[in-house]
């Protein structure tokens, strides 16, 4: 049991460079196509071929948890929601559980809020290397004036925040004006100095998945360190269509400038066979090294108790109540 576990958690010892751009090459992007119905084919086969049991399921379900960012976006947050929560990434299961598992120093990959919480989230995590990831921009529609968005980038960079989820300005990509969104998302990028930054590119509002897939090309051309779903406050948020959309722009951008660029699917994964899924799927689409939180995240806030759950019942044989589980 210990042994499945700890190999499948197993962190590299590499430091990848971050992804500092290059000019925008149009011509790469216009030749940029989408199979749809190839695309939905291949998603939907998915679930069923990629099954995992017993200590094999509890290890990926571990690992899904080292690679969450745990996440209240509410307008009722409060201070101490947001340190329950803290206190939640640092032990995000049971002790008695990880026991019994053989499962020491587990974490969650980051704490994601608001960012009036980044003071807070960073207080109640300091010392944890648990980083804490701040949504900006005018959060979630990015309609605010630029130099707003800009500036709150810089604010919450100074309040602590190591990571930047910044959202698009949609109507760019709609219109087909690339060069407006690489000139945008570059200056992002600048604002965030030392901070990663992951381009939310709402891709349920996008209309078409070649759309995602021209997007979020553009984005790692102009220095996306990771590239994300959704909001999560969109009617359709993260599926596999569009996942398996992102990351073959991921696997064709590295494969044309050795940089390797981050992946972070959010909204509306809230059951862990689901998150075993994308997993599964990443592992198969881009290999080991996308499986550590450098290079992967999900962003949830519900995914994290239903794994709790499955946890048990590997462990007790019985299921426990939801309520057992609590987030913040």
């Amino acid at each position: 049991m210990q042994t499945a576990i700890d190999e499948s958690l197993q962190l590299p010892q590499i430091q990848e460079p971050r992804n500092d751009g290059m000019p925008l090459d149009l011509d790469w992007v216009a030749s940029v196509q989408a199979n749809t119905s190839a695309i939905e084919r291949r998603a939907k086969t998915l679930p069923g071929r990629r099954s995992v049991k017993k200590a094999h399921q509890a290890a990926w379900l571990c690992k899904a948890i080292s690679c969450m960012d745990l996440t209240t976006l509410s307008g009722d947050d409060t201070e101490a929601r947001v340190r329950r929560l803290c206190a939640k990434a640092r032990q995000p299961v049971s002790p008695a559980i990880l026991d019994k598992i053989g499962m020491t120093g587990l974490t969650t990959g980051a704490v994601c809020v608001y960012h009036d919480m980044v003071p807070t989230a960073v207080d109640a995590l300091r010392g944890t290397g648990i980083p804490v990831a701040a949504v900006s921009t005018g959060f979630p529609a990015g309609l605010s004036p630029f130099h707003l968005r800009i500036s709150e980038i810089g604010e919450s960079v100074a309040a602590g925040a190591e990571e930047i989820d910044i959202v698009i300005s949609r109507r760019h990509v709609l219109t087909g004006n690339w060069q407006a969104l690489y000139v945008e998302m570059k200056e992002m990028r600048a604002a965030c100095g030392r901070a990663h930054v992951k381009a939310i590119l709402a891709t349920g509002e996008l209309g078409t998945l070649r759309n995602v897939a021209k997007a979020s090309l553009v984005c790692m051309m102009a220095g996306a360190d990771f590239i994300k779903t959704s909001t999560g406050k969109e009617p359709v948020n993260a599926t596999l269509p569009v996942t398996l959309t992102m990351i073959r722009a991921i696997r064709a951008y590295e494969a044309r400038t050795g940089l390797k660029v981050g992946y972070k699917p959010a909204g509306g994964i809230s059951k862990a066979k689901d998150a075993i899924t994308y997993l599964a799927m990443i592992k198969d689409e881009l290999g080991d090294r996308w499986l550590q939180p450098d290079l992967f995240r999900f962003g949830a806030s519900s995914l994290l108790g239903d794994i709790e759950r499955q946890l048990e019942h590997y462990v007790t044989g019985n299921y426990s109540a939801n309520w057992r589980h609590p987030i913040g």
